[in-house]
């Protein structure tokens, strides 16, 4: 079961790459006002989701101690980064605002994630 946890915490830290890494390819974009939400977004999001629902269910499973409280924020986060992405997923041009809140929201969640133990 432990190799599982840590096949899925990989696939987690690759979502969390894909997410962050579309941001960071957006950021000259940004400065011409011609920024957008690239498809590494979405899946780097989504991978986040699938996976981080799939590492609380085996470490649940496992019996091992989960904090509830710092799931539930790391959740909440990756939901508005989800929901800010699929819905302007199609656009060809994006607000600096909106892709500089997600590159914002995926960094403060990688910061509770190491951080808060």
């Amino acid at each position: 079961m432990d190799v599982l946890i840590h096949l899925f915490v990989g696939l987690h830290i690759i979502g969390i790459a894909a997410l962050l890494g579309g941001f960071l390819t957006q950021m000259k974009a940004m400065g011409r006002g011609e920024a957008r939400m690239v498809p590494a977004m979405l899946h780097g999001a989504l991978t986040m989701l699938v996976t981080g629902i799939v590492l609380v269910g085996l470490n649940e499973a496992q019996h091992h101690h989960v904090n509830t409280i710092k799931i539930g924020i790391k959740l909440a986060l990756l939901v508005v980064i989800l929901g800010l992405v699929y819905v302007k997923r199609d656009e060809e041009k994006v607000e600096k605002s909106l892709v500089t809140t997600v590159g914002a929201l995926t960094t403060a969640n990688i910061f509770i994630a190491v951080l808060w133990t």
